[in-house]
């Protein structure tokens, strides 16, 4: 008797999760399908801010990037996407100092955790909303992220020392012109 029980209350058990499931299924047929035109509607196609789909260095109005080249991104990369390589240069005062040389960043394994970006001290990296970056191997996916040639600062000026000139020498006036970029 107990078999015929447990027959029919699994039986009904499987009616219940039968209706449940065809009611998830009609619900899903009455409600109105969004289709997404993409290739024609790139123009007025939002993007959410939030949405992470490329690492990028932060660059400033004259060209510069605040990366000092620490490599705490690289250290907190979970899977080893980011590679950067530092130098050592002589600044004009004589000090020594370490600067970014190249940044490499795989984006085909990036798996997007946003660890670089927090960790960074300098708050030179963020992530664009690019979407599009289908390509056809996977050696185009590792990007250089400083590939903007370094703009070196100005030279300070220096304050010009007096040099006795010999007597009947007249001093030359010098017109040079300057060639803007």
């Amino acid at each position: 008797m107990s078999n015929i029980k447990e027959y029919f209350s699994s039986v009904g058990q499987g009616i219940k999760s039968l209706v449940k499931g065809m009611q998830v299924t009609g619900k899903e047929l009455v409600t109105p399908k969004i289709t997404e035109c993409y290739p024609e509607n790139r123009d007025t196609l939002q993007i959410s801010d939030r949405f992470r789909a490329e690492l990028t260095l932060k660059y400033d109005a004259e060209g510069r990037h605040k990366c000092i080249g620490c490599g705490i991104c690289q250290m907190n990369c979970p899977n080893g996407t980011i590679k950067l390589t530092t130098k050592m240069v002589e600044l004009p005062d004589g000090k020594k100092k370490r600067k970014l040389d190249m940044y490499f960043y795989d984006l085909g394994s990036c798996t997007f955790c946003m660890l670089c970006v927090t960790t960074c001290p300098q708050d030179a990296l963020e992530f664009s909303n690019d979407f599009e970056q289908a390509v056809f191997s996977r050696e185009s996916l590792v990007k250089q992220l400083n590939y903007k040639p370094e703009v070196e600062d100005a030279p300070k000026p220096v304050a010009p020392a007096s040099v006795d000139k010999p007597a009947g020498v007249a001093a030359k006036s010098d017109t040079s012109s300057t060639v803007e970029k």
